[in-house]
């Protein structure tokens, strides 16, 4: 699991890469919890992760709970069909804003 962060106009953008899954989902979490503070943005870039676990709804769930709870946003980026269509048939879709790329999840939160 490949986890980098970045800040582009007071957005943090996290980009992951690697299958997320019992294994990696807790340092997942660990990462990108903290991330989470009062009236933060947030972008998860999931274009390259192929593979989402169980465990991995459950981090996403989490952050968008602390996010949430902190007036914060967070936006999903690059999902793959695979993950979407999972994530659509258990109702976390309903959750999210999510949208294609990095710059288009920027105007997501800028607005």
């Amino acid at each position: 699991m490949d986890i980098k962060t970045k800040t582009i106009e007071e957005i943090t953008v996290v980009e992951l890469a690697g299958d997320i899954d019992a294994k990696t989902a807790p340092i997942v979490t660990e990462k990108v919890l903290p991330l989470a503070e009062p009236g933060s943005k947030i972008i998860m870039d999931i274009s390259n992760v192929p593979y989402m676990s169980s465990a991995g709804l459950r981090m996403l769930l989490t952050l968008y709970r602390q996010a949430t709870a902190k007036d914060g946003k967070l936006v999903l980026v690059g999902l793959s069909e695979e993950i979407e269509d999972t994530m659509s048939v258990t109702g976390f879709l309903d959750f999210f804003k999510t949208s294609e790329t990095v710059e288009s999840g920027l105007k997501i939160l800028q607005e």
